[in-house]
Order: C-alpha cells, then structure tokens, then sequence
C-alpha cells in the first residue's frame, strides 16, 4: 500500500535528542531558544514563539487579540477540527464562511458577503498547503474598517503549509497572526509541537509570558522556584527541550524532502489535467504551495476510492467538514460550494515517500481504471 503520510524523521535526531534526555534538564531551556533562533531565520521574521502544539498556537491567538466571550469569528468548516475548537476554547462564536470549490480555501466573496459589525476576527486555512489571496483579505479588511468602524484582525492557520510564499514571502509575515503546526505527520515534525508568528514586539512578549502561565522567565528572582507577580494568567503551552533538539536535527531533511512534495504535485497535474473525470485545483503563479495534501476532485468519488483500494494506493479526504458535528450544531448555515465538493475531494500521496515508479504507477491506475 502506497501510504497517504509518512513521519519524516532524520537519523541525525537519535544522538542530541539521547544527550539531551540524559541531561537533566528537558523543559523549556537553551533547546528551545536555539530552534527559535532557526525559525526566525528561516521565516525571516524575529516574532516566532514556539508551543507544545498549533491548537494551542490558536487558542492563544485569539486571546492575544483581546476577544472576549461570545464575539464572533468567521472561519471554514473545511478543515481540522484543530482550527475551529480554540475558537469554541474561548467562549467564542463562529460563523461558518463557504468554500472555493477551485481550491478548498475560503470563498473570499462570501467572506465579503458574511462580514458584519458583530465581526470581531476571520480565521483562514491554507488547504494543503495552498496560500489564499492574502491581498483581497486585505483588501476585505480595510473594506470593512471603513464600512464597521473598527479593524477586523485575521488568523492564519498555516498548520499545512511549512514552506509555503505568497508572492515570494513566507506565510506568516504579511501582517496577521500565523501559526504552524510540526505534528507527527507534517512535512516538518518536531513530534509535537507549533510556532506562533506575530506581527509585533509587544504581541510576541506577550505570548511568550502567555504560554508559561503568565510568568516571566526573563526576570531575575530572589529564588528561582518562585514567581514573581502574575499580572496576567496565562497556559501551560510552551515547547520542551526534547521537541525543540528533535526539530533542529530534523530541519536540514524537511529542507530537502519539502521539495519532493512540490515536485510530484506538480507531476500530477500536469498528467491529469485532462483525464476524464478528474478535476485537479487551482494554483496561481504568484504563490507557491507546501503541497502537504495533493487534493484533486473526482466524479464518483466513492468508486474512486474503491478503485485505489484495489491498487494498494491509500487516499482520503482527510478532513471531515467541521460543521457537521454536534457541538456546533447552532452554528449551522448554508454552504453550498462545500456540500458539493465533499461529494467529490479526496487526496492522493505526493510525500517524500512517494517515488517517481510510484506516482507513474498511481497516475496511470487512475487513467485506466477511471
């Protein structure tokens, strides 16, 4: 069987991370402040703060963002139940924003449709690693700025695209919150973990205070065990030593292998284009997919899996709508763009794993078998 993921994982991870288990100090400590260092190079941006996971790199995004109980967030049902429940963690509410059936991001004209004064922020996906139209959301923001009469901050939950440009920037330095996810499965895996991007000093500080229950790590105490003041309650959500070496050792692979993504994503649409029954999405020249997913539309779609079954070739759809489910069942809405392409998504395997025999053989079962 052809799987659908794959943990990456390099052999340069076993020794350091060995050293660092044995070292008697595996919390949050120089592991972690060196890796931080790593992503703000790579990011090019000096605000990154690392967590224990992107769920809780969302949670915190909206309590930076002063939101308080029951404002209202619009965000897509299409995607894992990880970006929509911090929202409901905060006491908050969602109002559900239809999809773009070309490329499983947001509808930005029903976005434009849904905003009201009662907006306070707008949650978008990056499906597969495919970044949206940053520069119409900003357009939409500063649209309803003048319309509302107050700014309607944006959260970016690029938990699929580590190594994704919207026009030659990196996700997460166009002026929003971002945060990644490094989850076993991703192109990039810290075992756990995630990285919250901000826009500013002052939003960074905070979090970093944030994320260890309000303390302050950087003040000097009288005894070390004990906290000074905590003016603001904060989570426990930081990054360990552990995860922090397991990244590190882990990057310079993810450098190489996220290209192989790219690569054979490219390979599908270009051979399956103008296959039968098969609709590939979307991607304008001016951005540049992670490709974690490789997600095409397929008349049929049950049948389709049933076929990759018979050929060893594991496919999904991998996330399920988020709408669905009975604790927003009072959230409900029409989305029309989203019920017809459940009918028809599903994902193919494009990872490191994936072969250049393989993605022959996975092409060409789907041209004769379908």
């Amino acid at each position: 069987m052809i799987p659908l993921f794959k943990v990456s994982m390099s052999e340069d991870v076993v020794k350091p991370l060995g050293e660092v288990i044995t070292s008697g100090f595996i919390g949050q400590g120089p592991k972690v402040e060196e890796f931080e260092s790593l992503l703000s190079s790579y990011f090019d941006n000096p605000h990154c703060v690392t967590l224990n996971s992107a769920t809780s790199g969302l949670t915190l995004a909206y309590r930076l963002l002063g939101l308080q109980s029951g404002d209202e967030v619009l965000t897509t049902a299409l995607t894992c139940t990880a970006t929509n429940w911090p929202i409901l963690a905060n006491g908050l509410k969602i109002k559900w924003v239809d999809v773009d059936s070309d490329t499983c991001n947001m509808d930005l004209n029903d976005l434009r449709r849904k905003i009201s004064k009662d907006t306070k922020a707008i949650c978008v996906v990056h499906w597969g690693g495919y970044p949206l139209d940053l520069d119409e959301l900003k357009k939409i923001q500063e649209e309803s700025k003048v319309k509302f009469g107050h700014f309607i901050p944006i959260v970016e939950d690029c938990a699929h695209s580590m190594g994704s440009e919207y026009k030659e920037k990196k996700l997460g330095n166009h002026g929003n919150i971002a945060v990644y996810s490094f989850q076993a499965i991703k192109h990039f895996t810290t075992g756990d973990g995630g990285v919250i991007l901000l826009p500013n000093e002052e939003l960074c500080e905070r979090a970093k205070v944030l994320r260890w229950y309000g303390i302050n790590r950087d003040t000097n105490k009288k005894d070390f065990r004990c906290e000074e003041d905590v003016a603001e309650w904060g989570y426990k959500y930081h990054m360990n030593d552990i995860n922090a070496t397991i990244g590190i050792h882990n990057f310079p692979l993810f450098l190489k292998r996220g290209k192989k993504f790219r690569e054979n994503s490219m390979y599908y649409d270009g051979l399956l284009k103008d296959v039968e029954g098969i609709t590939i999405l979307n991607k304008e020249k001016d951005r540049k997919s992670a490709s974690w997913i490789h997600t095409i539309k397929v008349e049929n779609r049950d049948g389709f899996m049933e076929l990759m079954k018979e050929k060893g070739i594991m496919v999904s759809r991998v996330h399920e709508r988020n709408d669905i489910h009975s604790c927003v069942s009072k959230y409900k809405s029409s989305l029309p763009n989203l019920d017809d392409l459940c009918e028809k998504m599903i994902c193919i395997p494009n990872g490191w794993w994936v072969t250049e025999k393989d993605r022959a053989y996975i092409v060409r079962s789907i041209e004769e078998g379908w």
